[in-house]
């Protein structure tokens, strides 16, 4: 075991004038299965690449450990994937073919070019070559984008039986089984804590709850404080006046001068709780409602597929897939990676695919898309309204309740974070008026408070929805129906 020791540790990037991390220190060990949760855009990623020696900072981080990050960068995936695996860890055959089968990968996909496996394939045969160097910490970043829940199972049985590595992720039930400590980037500072997501989540929400009772206490009693205050002031002001041609002008003075004492007091007790008001809420993150303006169609029915099969080529993507969408559905398309799921939603959008069997839509149907892929993001936000033709204000507001910094209203979108982009199609959707919203994966990078917030849009506009998601918890909160694909 060894420790890393962070101290004093400030860092910007250049040209900006907000430090992403401000005069921090604290210490984690190498041998925790230490989950890294924070809001986008915190500096989560950052802080990897500061570990690993990518940028200058002031401060200091000390270890005796050497760090290896994932996902790793394949430069030639035509290569067969065990001849990738010897480029990145020296280890023999048999310890591959060990490690790929905890990870419910079959030996054969050794032999296989590295680019025939599916995303999900790959993402777990990288995720093996991780722990093929067991001389190195591991940085794990966000390594569940491209698993489906099955393979998300197997990844977070494969961690949990692996020590000492930092996982980045926002999949509640994937950090909840798999770590033993948590690393929290708050508002106002780092918190470490033994536990999981859930623990921390519910002790966070219990210290919030605390702070804003606290906060409102000492409110109600400024405002009374304050009162007396004033009261007392005015009647030591009328007192001393009666000292004209009174036959006492000692005592009177006296007593004014014991009132505007007593001012004084309450004055002091007021600034008191001003300074401790002042340190509550700083840690709390905004979580506003957002809302949602889905549209009533004329039809139940907003469509339908009977026997639909989709191939590329040799390759059956889709096979005789058959169920409808009926108004106020909200339904989870579920299946391995490679079964046809964001075939079927790009489909439905009239994305050109060819296909084979029934698809029928209602007429006139207006439909709302969230694209899984956010590489075509680009240029500024202005534009991006522009081109999409919606409400700029309101596409600005969605964005700031999702903890979007306004300093990036007048950034180009290709250097803001996944987290960030995948924010962007977000708030265009919520601005549509749509009868059916079709979202593929939306919570790919999406911080768990950005999470909880389209939760809870979902549950109470009860929007017809059609949408592929592996985060079991937010399909388990709000689908009605899932449809399994084989």
């Amino acid at each position: 075991m060894s420790q890393i020791k962070v101290s004093n540790l400030t860092f910007a990037y250049e040209g900006s004038y907000e430090n992403v991390f401000d005069n921090v220190s604290f210490q984690i060990d190498t041998d925790w299965k230490l989950g890294f949760t924070g809001r986008n855009g915190r500096g989560k990623t950052t802080f990897l690449n500061l570990l690993l020696g990518k940028y200058k900072y002031q401060g200091s981080i000390t270890s005796s450990a050497s760090f290896e990050y994932f996902p790793y960068e394949v430069k030639d995936k035509s290569k067969p994937t065990i001849d990738v695996l010897r480029e990145i860890c020296f280890s023999e055959e048999w310890e591959m073919v060990r490690e790929l089968s905890l990870l419910e990968v079959k030996e054969e996909a050794l032999e296989r070019p590295f680019e025939s496996l599916s995303l999900g394939e790959q993402t777990k045969v990288l995720l093996s070559a991780l722990f093929l160097n067991p001389e190195r910490f591991p940085l794990i970043d966000e390594p569940t984008n491209h698993l489906d829940f099955q393979a998300r199972k197997a990844a977070s049985s494969y961690l949990s039986k692996k020590n000492g590595f930092l996982l980045v992720s926002h999949d509640r039930a994937f950090l909840d089984s798999c770590i033993d400590y948590i690393l929290a980037i708050n508002r106002m500072n780092i918190e470490i804590q033994k536990g999981n997501l859930s623990s921390w989540l519910k002790n966070k929400q219990n210290q919030d709850s605390l702070e804003l009772s606290r906060n409102d206490e000492l409110k109600k009693d400024m405002n009374r404080l304050k009162q007396a205050a004033r009261r007392t002031a005015e009647w030591s002001g009328k007192v001393e006046k009666t000292k004209i041609g009174a036959a006492d002008k000692g005592y009177i003075g006296h007593k004014a001068a014991k009132m505007m004492k007593r001012s004084k007091s309450i004055e002091g007790r007021i600034l008191n709780e001003a300074e401790e008001k002042s340190k509550l809420l700083k840690n709390i993150e905004p979580s506003e409602d957002l809302k949602l303006f889905p549209q009533k169609h004329h039809s139940k029915q907003l469509a339908r597929f009977f026997e639909l099969s989709i191939n590329y080529g040799r390759k059956v993507a889709v096979r005789e897939a058959s169920f409808s969408i009926e108004q106020g559905d909200r339904i989870a398309l579920c299946g391995r990676n490679g079964s046809g799921k964001s075939s079927i939603l790009k489909l439905l959008t009239g994305d050109g695919i060819s296909y084979s069997g029934l698809m029928e839509k209602a007429s006139n149907l207006e439909i709302s898309y969230v694209s899984q892929d956010v590489s075509h993001l680009k240029g500024s936000i202005s534009s991006f309204i522009t081109q999409s033709r919606i409400d700029g204000t309101l596409f600005r507001g969605i964005l700031r309740k999702l903890d979007f910094e306004r300093s990036l209203f007048d950034a180009d979108i290709s250097n803001c974070s996944e987290g960030q982009k995948k924010k962007i199609l977000i708030a265009r959707s919520l601005c549509e008026k749509a009868h059916l919203y079709v979202w593929d994966e939306p919570l790919n990078y999406i911080d768990i408070y950005a999470r909880l917030q389209i939760e809870n849009l979902i549950v109470k506009y009860s929007p017809t929805l059609l949408f592929v998601e592996h985060d079991d918890a937010f399909c388990e909160k709000i689908c009605t129906k899932r449809i399994h694909l084989q």
